[in-house]
């Protein structure tokens, strides 16, 4: 049986339900059922209009009542289908309304959920709305899992209580290939601000002498790292957001928004003068003095790690792991495994000569705003740098000249290799060849780590919609691997029935 958490509120006004159902709809996720019980008048309409509203992210839409259509259904970020059972005449209706597929693909929001109870999921959430004064109670049971959510959520809204923000109005922003998501917040005065939600997880299983991916890797398991760093960009002049208020130990972040422009047009290409501003950025960064030790304000000290030969090769190795035995249908032989993994051995030997400082890790299209209203550097606002490590410099270069969202025209990037050459021979000594077999070497890496992850997020994590980079990805890949210092990688892909592109 699932264990079933109770958790009660107190709506003193209006607004307050309204802001319930707008905290809701960042809380529940497809598949989930809200029922909502209550006398007439007790706040249900209020609650699932607000509910709505927000999922759609507009505040005049429609919400008419379903109680003689008995469904009405809402195509949003999550689909919701809205039910009224007050008019229910038998509980077999429920299969003719298209309950079970509705739930399937996406939210149900149930209203007078008593007359269909034996057909309800056993996950439900239940709000039982009820007048208290001028006010309203609601009581709310849910599962752990689902109530785990809802109290999340609730958590940061107390944290914007707590810092003169709680009647902000929260809107889903965006979530990423990590456990962070990200939320829009319009204060009362109209200012927009940005809520980073990064919740503590447990430790993975050990994948490298006893350590979790996340340890090997050296990704950010707290909030320290974003601020330092951003702290750190701020005072060389580059453009990172401020962090106005942080509370490390639930991982609730308010910062600066920078909007939403990006470096792509409306069609989702590339625009080149911005790709190029932001190469500008790029070789602005990499020319500053090394500084891997960082203070911060709380009295702790941030050490950037450094992109040691373990978290290279483990990185690596997502090839190896999860793409070979999803192409090919069976996993690599010992063999297989010992070439791939000593040819990594070697090109992480030759990185040893590289130039080395502060890398960003995921310097692409999604982690770059547009700022036209600034000027240089600050035109690029830099986010989603809490995993920035200690390494070869080629490393960003080739994240942003090989963009793992969109396709970067191949005179684009061959510009963005000179322009990046060219400012960097300008601003002190520079060492071109090294430089340019180091990109080769990173770009193959980060395209093995990545052409692994698309297939680990669908198949482990059951987020398919990454693998529509998968082509892009390996294109990328034989570009890499024309260098001279990649051939055993790339001999070793066609040994192993890899297929690559043209590149």
């Amino acid at each position: 049986m699932t264990d079933i958490d109770v958790l009660t509120l107190t709506l003193p006004a209006e607004d307050d339900t309204i802001r319930l159902g707008e905290d809701l709809a960042l809380a529940l996720r497809r598949g989930d059922c809200l029922c909502l019980s209550g006398d007439l008048g007790s706040g249900k309409s209020t609650l699932a209009r607000a509910f709505l509203r927000a999922l759609a992210n507009d505040d005049t839409l429609e919400v008419p009542s379903p109680t003689f259509t008995l469904v009405q259904s809402y195509e949003l970020r999550i689909p919701v289908a809205h039910f009224d059972l007050y008019r229910l005449g038998d509980s077999s209706e429920m299969e003719e309304l298209g309950f079970d597929e509705a739930l399937a693909s996406g939210i149900c929001l149930v209203e007078w959920p008593e007359m269909a109870e034996e057909l309800l999921p056993g996950t439900q959430i239940r709000l039982q709305l009820e007048h208290t004064g001028a006010g309203r109670t609601v009581r709310i049971k849910a599962p752990e899992a689902q109530m785990k959510r809802l109290r999340r959520v609730l958590a940061i809204r107390k944290f914007l209580e707590e810092h003169d923000q709680g009647d902000a109005r929260r809107r889903f922003l965006t979530g990423d290939a990590s456990v962070r998501a990200y939320e829009r917040l319009t204060t009362m005065a109209g200012e927009t601000l940005i809520l980073m939600d990064w919740p503590k997880m447990p430790e993975g299983p050990a994948v490298l002498d006893g350590k979790p991916y996340p340890k090997v890797a050296h990704l950010a398991e707290n909030a320290y790292p974003f601020v330092a760093i951003a702290r750190y960009l701020r005072e060389i002049g580059l453009a990172a957001p401020e962090v106005l208020h942080v509370d490390y130990d639930q991982g609730i972040l308010l910062i600066e928004d920078f909007g939403s422009g990006g470096v792509l047009d409306t069609e989702g290409q590339a625009i080149p003068e911005r790709y190029r501003e932001a190469i500008v950025c790029l070789a602005f960064l990499h020319a500053q003095e090394l500084r891997q030790d960082l203070p911060m304000s709380e009295g702790r000290m941030h050490h950037i790690p450094d992109f040691d030969p373990t978290a290279i090769k483990m990185e690596a190795r997502l090839l190896l792991d999860w793409h070979l035995p999803w192409k090919r249908g069976s996993d690599p032989t010992d063999q297989e495994r010992q070439e791939y993994l000593a040819i990594w051995d070697e090109l992480i030997g030759i990185l040893q000569s590289s130039e080395k400082n502060l890398l960003l890790r995921d310097f692409h299209s999604p982690n770059i705003i547009w700022r036209p209203h600034e000027s240089g550097v600050r035109q690029v606002g830099l986010i989603d740098f809490q995993d920035s490590m200690i390494g070869p410099t080629a490393y960003d270069l080739a994240s942003v000249m090989q963009d793992a969202r969109v396709d970067i025209p191949k005179p684009l990037a061959n510009q963005m290799m000179v322009d990046y050459v060219t400012l960097r021979r300008a601003m002190g000594p520079f060492d071109e060849p090294t430089f340019a077999r180091s990109w080769a070497i990173m770009a193959a890496q980060r395209n093995c780590k990545l052409a692994g992850l698309w297939v680990r997020l669908k198949q482990r994590d059951n987020k398919p919609y990454y693998m529509q980079h998968m082509p892009r990805t390996l294109r990328y890949l034989s570009t890499a691997l024309q260098h001279e210092a990649l051939a055993p990688l790339r001999e070793w892909c066609h040994r192993t029935g890899i297929e690559l592109p043209e590149s």
